[in-house]
């Protein structure tokens, strides 16, 4: 089980620290943190989902907030949309269904499918007219993107960060890679892929966040 306490204090503390502002994405989240879910709103959240959280992560919701402060421009708020159900705040991934948290979350490109559509990529040489080609290219880069960001790939996944630069972080919840997070730099060439501690071991919710949490105090001077 996680220990989260103190946790939400030392957040909420550095916003009155001189200087917090050079921690990256403070800007954006000025150390603020969302009042924590209470059990019922979890379970619902799960029943909603489909699926058990990860504990960290589960935990994180109930003693510290259900959003804000965090690792680069800080963990995306989960609030209950109504009769909608429940969505992530600012996520920058179109929405999945919520059948698809249940799905198992396949990791990785697809290389079949990936090496299908780059085998169709138009050459130059193929086309006499360059517009024909820039139509062609254009349909191809189509079709790619459709591969590359089928919502299936992500399937049993959450996005819980926007790092900026297109670059998001999921936090997977069904599948083997259950309570590891995944960095997704999908928009600059990047595919999906593990998240890793220096030491090498996968990165989970609590991990993530502690370490966050860890440098931010200490680029503010803040000794623990």
């Amino acid at each position: 089980m996680t220990d989260w306490t103190g946790v939400r204090d030392r957040v909420l503390a550095l916003a009155a620290v001189p200087g917090s502002g050079k921690v990256f994405g403070a800007g954006a989240h000025r150390f603020e943190l969302d009042a924590p879910l209470n059990a019922t709103e979890v379970a619902d959240l799960e029943v909603w989902l489909d699926v058990d959280l990860p504990e960290d992560y589960r935990s994180f919701l109930l003693h510290v907030g259900a959003g804000g402060a965090g690792p680069a421009y800080g963990v995306l708020p989960v609030r209950r949309g109504g009769s909608a159900g429940w969505r992530w705040v600012g996520e920058l991934i179109e929405e999945a269904e919520p059948g698809m948290f249940a799905e198992p979350f396949p990791g990785g490109a697809d290389p079949e499918a990936t090496v299908a559509i780059l085998a169709e990529r138009p050459l130059q040489d193929d086309f006499d007219d360059l517009a024909d080609l820039d139509a062609a290219f254009e349909a191809w880069e189509e079709r790619l993107g459709e591969v590359q960001y089928d919502p299936r790939r992500t399937a049993g996944a959450l996005c819980l960060c926007d790092e900026g630069c297109g670059m998001v972080v999921w936090l997977v919840v069904t599948g083997p890679e259950r309570g590891r997070m995944w960095r997704d730099d999908r928009g600059s060439g990047t595919d999906l892929h593990p998240m890793r501690e220096t030491d090498g071991s996968p990165s989970d919710f609590a991990s993530w966040y502690l370490g966050w949490l860890a440098a931010a105090e200490t680029a503010c001077d803040l000794d623990r």
